[in-house]
């Protein structure tokens, strides 16, 4: 069994990867995330758990659904996530900018189904930071 979840995870590391590559989008390497767009972040970090619609997975582990998400309307809430993780995800705050951070989080609160368009800042990232 353990080989046929291992083939499945690679094959789908393949599908997102050659999907990144149709886009123009790269994959990141070493620590920290070199995209530097929302789309680029949500698609390299967030939805291989979170799933190309943004609705989630259940399976291993839950995955939230990001889409038509009314958690998502108040900024701080997804921005203290994104930096500091919560429950089975991890923190992403030292492997991103302020800039990265404000861009993922603006890209989720105008994607799948989200409607807030107050734009996170990086100065509102460097609030939750401390």
């Amino acid at each position: 069994m353990l080989c046929g979840v291992t083939a499945v995870a690679a094959l789908s590391l393949l599908s997102v990867a050659a999907h990144a590559q149709s886009a123009g989008l790269t994959w990141s390497e070493g620590y920290r995330f070199s995209e530097t767009s929302g789309e680029g972040l949500f698609t390299n970090v967030c939805r291989s758990c979170h799933m190309a619609d943004g609705k989630g997975a259940a399976g291993a582990g839950t995955y939230p659904s990001l889409a038509r998400n009314g958690n998502l309307q108040a900024r701080e809430y997804p921005v203290g996530i994104v930096v500091n993780g919560q429950r089975d995800m991890p923190p992403f705050g030292a492997m991103m900018s302020d800039d990265q951070v404000a861009a993922v989080v603006n890209y989720l609160r105008t994607h799948f189904g989200n409607h807030y368009s107050d734009v996170v800042t990086p100065e509102d990232v460097k609030i939750v930071r401390r």
